[in-house]
């Protein structure tokens, strides 16, 4: 059974975002762990969705542009949580 998003989350939203847009859907403790500590820069961010789904190599790095244009736009309406772009 999938995990089920709850979209009151930013971060939750974030990643379902990208499960729907890209097929980035990881499993339910990395979406668990990315909740509770996400980390606070556009790129950490982008890295970690990579990392999660086992493609850390980072030589996908088209594919990497679109994860993070749609990191960067969730990230940029939590200004006030104390996110940075970079």
């Amino acid at each position: 059974m999938g995990h089920r998003f709850n979209l009151d989350s930013d971060v939750e939203q974030l990643l379902a975002d990208l499960c729907i847009s890209l097929g980035f859907c990881l499993p339910p403790a990395e979406i668990r762990h990315l909740c509770e500590a996400p980390p606070k820069t556009v790129d950490s961010f982008t890295d970690a969705v990579f990392e999660a789904e086992g493609m850390g190599d980072m030589s996908y790095t088209d594919l990497r542009h679109q994860v993070r244009e749609v990191v960067a736009r969730h990230m940029s309406g939590w200004a006030g949580e104390g996110i940075a772009e970079r």
